[in-house]
């Protein structure tokens, strides 16, 4: 039995030898199929990682975020349309720009990893007005009445604030700048696109059942219809517009190409026609105030060519003169006392802040707390949010919010002025246009509440270019590095 089981043992031995791949052979190659397979599932699972470190995508990701600015692509969640008839932020947005920002910050932390030498990092910037804003904001959460209001809005401006962070590092070359410019023109082109078309084919809800949504006010006063397009009301629109249009003229006076010049004198001329088409007086005057003082800037210039003002000129003459019967109709003729009820929504606000000096009553929570304060002049007037951003500020946020905003607002004045006496062919006229965008836009202010996501990104992205924009002339070497987004 013994040698028996040697026999068996020795047999077996002889069999594995005589034939090893029934028993070794598969072994190594399984083990390579294991290790490709556990390759594979690494470079799957890291290659949108590996992708977002490439330039290329990262303009992508700015470009989605520039354009979803008048697209406005995204939704609210929790939306409450009762608290948005009066004035409230009535869900919380989550749109095209939000994932789109998130990459770009998973892209910018993936390559603040990957820069071992510290020459290549540049000082981080953050607005000290902007945070200290952020701050009464959020302080402004914990008195609110309503505070799930108070936190959609909290969470916009974090966003906000976001774009403005990223922008404001992250632009770093003259073309950067130029390619920022250049999407956000681009858009505002096909918004007005959007608005001239409805202004013929009728009121949609939405376009080719994409996630946007048409703003058209139907009623008509005076034989017009005032078209928002896909940015929001048409007040919201012409705001756009009239800080896009300032841009746009600046061009004209750059050192840049044709190809540039003929996009911006594009934008000029249908932009142009979209704004007249949004009928809001608040909206003409800021153009108005923007141009007039675009234009006391360069008039002290020396040997400047009159060739790009006579061509501004000339452009806003032609867009006049088809509409002038319904421009004159919209300024002079009977508002029905649209004017006139914003008055008592003043007092209100100011009564408002009576009550509540340090605080508030919270981020979003006018409209929520409005009915304590009303008096007998709203039995049949006009109930809404006050329209006056800085009244609603103050109201909302109290008086510590709204000096923190309205230094912000004068930060990126000062910028945008000290790029303007650089004297820099392209960076100071760019920067014109943005300081009087900015400042037209400060007086429409005045008479509307802009809540909303475009025109505080809008604002936020321009003065994070003007502070990329200062940096570049500061740092020669930065900006003559290779164009990126980076």
């Amino acid at each position: 039995m013994q040698v028996l089981g040697n026999h068996q043992t020795a047999g077996s031995e002889s069999e594995a030898s005589a034939y090893p791949h029934n028993r070794i052979g598969p072994l190594p190659a399984f083990r390579r199929l294991q290790s490709l397979s556990a390759n594979s599932l690494i470079i799957a699972l890291l290659s949108p990682f590996l992708a977002l470190t490439r330039a290329s995508v990262q303009k992508i990701l700015l470009a989605i975020v520039i354009l979803d600015i008048p697209l406005q692509f995204g939704t609210h969640l929790f939306y409450d349309e009762r608290v948005e008839e009066f004035g409230a932020m009535g869900g919380l947005s989550i749109s095209a720009a939000t994932i789109a920002l998130a990459g770009l910050y998973v892209s910018w932390f993936i390559r603040s990893l990957t820069k071992r030498n510290s020459e290549e990092r540049r000082p981080f910037h953050i607005s000290r007005p902007l945070l200290l804003y952020l701050a009464f904001i959020v302080m402004s959460v914990f008195v609110a009445q309503d505070a799930s209001l108070a936190v959609f809005e909290t969470c916009l401006f974090m966003e906000s604030l976001l774009l403005y962070v990223y922008a404001a590092n992250c632009v770093r070359t003259r073309q950067d700048v130029l390619f920022a410019v250049s999407v956000l023109l681009a858009g505002g082109l096909v918004e007005a696109l959007v608005i001239i078309t409805l202004s013929f084919t009728g009121m949609p809800s939405a376009i080719w059942s994409l996630p946007t949504h048409i703003h058209v006010e139907s009623v008509t006063r005076g034989g017009f219809m005032r078209i928002g397009g896909t940015v929001g009301s048409a007040n919201t629109a012409a705001a756009y517009f009239s800080i896009l249009l300032s841009a746009a003229v600046s061009l004209l006076f750059t050192n840049l190409g044709r190809a540039h010049k003929w996009l911006a004198g594009a934008v000029l001329g249908f932009g142009g026609i979209a704004l007249i088409l949004t009928f809001s007086r608040g909206g003409w005057i800021a153009l108005v105030v923007s141009m007039i003082l675009f234009g006391l800037f360069l008039g002290r210039q020396r040997g400047l060519s009159l060739r790009a003002p006579i061509a501004v000129v000339v452009i806003l003459a032609l867009l006049y003169l088809p509409f002038h019967s319904l421009i004159s109709a919209r300024l002079l003729g009977d508002d029905k006392g649209s004017a006139e009820s914003r008055i008592p929504l003043m007092n209100l606000a100011f009564r408002i802040f009576e009550d509540n000096p340090i605080l508030g009553v919270g981020a979003n929570n006018f409209s929520v707390v409005m009915g304590r304060y009303l008096t007998a002049e709203f039995r049949h007037g006009f109930l809404y949010a006050v329209h006056d951003k800085y009244l609603l500020v103050l109201t909302e946020t109290g008086i510590g919010g709204l000096l923190t905003f309205l230094a912000f607002l004068f930060a990126a004045l000062r910028r945008a002025w000290q790029c303007w006496n650089l004297h820099d062919s392209f960076l100071s006229p760019l920067a014109l246009g943005f300081m009087v965008g900015i400042v037209g836009h400060m007086v429409h202010m005045n008479v509307d509440i802009f809540r909303g996501r475009p025109m505080q990104q809008l604002l936020w992205l321009i003065a994070a270019l003007l502070v990329a924009m200062h940096r570049m002339r500061a740092e020669p070497s930065v900006s003559a590095a290779p164009s990126r987004v980076a």
